[in-house]
């Protein structure tokens, strides 16, 4: 995100370009039931301008729910032009939220083309209790879904579905027990690795906790229940060396081309925040 316009086909193809190993993006469910690519669940005021150009107010962004517009309608909006505060080094273009199934096809097309290794996905489900029935469906909607986008793509050994949401990955971990499951949790600031487990109910094939929660013993105790640990969300070079001495297996970044350099294509998740 911090080089391209955040969950857009130019960003992921640019991952791809530096030699990001998995792709990392989220995903929601529009009112007229297509999968799309956006971090947020309603038209961010940060980045996001609408069709005639016009900013849109803080105010009123969290009235504009993505899933109660259709997706003709998102797609109108400028989701690259407006100048990024956080991220002032990103490139700017005029760019639009993308279906999940022309991203898939967009990258896909690209790693063939360029006679690339085969990348990774990781697609985190923007659902929450919460937001049931204002910015998202059920989860069994938002997963049947989600599924039936996934199920035409050859992309299911390549595949992680992650999500702070337990619900979700409870649905596919009973529907889908081949798909690789991560639990995002906020670690240890919050109840831990024993109560995110607790509340999850099963053991998940990743644990991604906020990097400040990480320390050697986290990793140990994550590595001895064979689980995997991508810590989320690293951007600078000084933490992404200390985590690789921690021994994570991945890192979550804003900053692909960083890890890129210090690690090669180690497992970087490529993310989009």
């Amino acid at each position: 995100m911090a080089l391209m316009p955040e969950n857009t086909i130019a960003a992921m193809l640019n991952g791809v370009k530096i030699g990001v190993k998995t792709l990392e993006l989220d995903v929601v469910i529009s009112g007229d039931g297509k999968v799309v690519v956006s971090h947020d669940a309603y038209m961010s005021s940060e980045f996001m301008r609408k069709a005639n150009g016009a900013d849109i107010l803080k105010e009123e962004e969290k009235g504009m729910s993505l899933y109660k517009m259709t997706y003709d309608s998102i797609s109108r909006f400028d989701a690259g032009s407006k100048p990024h505060s956080r991220f002032p080094e990103q490139v700017k273009m005029k760019t639009y939220k993308p279906l999940l199934s022309d991203l898939i096809d967009s990258v896909e097309a690209y790693v063939k083309a360029k006679k690339l290794k085969p990348v990774y996905y990781n697609i985190e489900t923007k659902i929450s209790p919460a937001g049931d029935g204002i910015y998202n469906p059920s989860p069994d909607v938002f997963v049947k879904t989600l599924m039936g986008v996934i199920n035409k793509k050859s992309i299911k050994d390549r595949l992680t579905i992650q999500s702070f949401d337990v619900r979700t990955l409870q649905i596919l971990h009973k529907k889908e027990p081949k798909i690789k499951l991560a639990l995002l949790a906020v670690g240890k600031g919050d109840v831990g690795l024993e109560g995110d487990l607790d509340k999850l109910g099963f053991i998940p094939d990743i644990y991604s906790p906020n990097y400040l929660s990480v320390d050697s013993e986290m990793v140990a105790k994550v590595h001895g229940l064979k689980m995997l640990i991508l810590p989320w969300t690293v951007d600078e070079e000084k933490d992404m060396a200390a985590l690789g001495k921690m021994g994570v297996d991945g890192i979550i970044t804003n900053n692909p081309d960083r890890l890129v350099k210090m690690y090669g294509n180690y497992q970087t998740g490529l993310t989009v925040k």
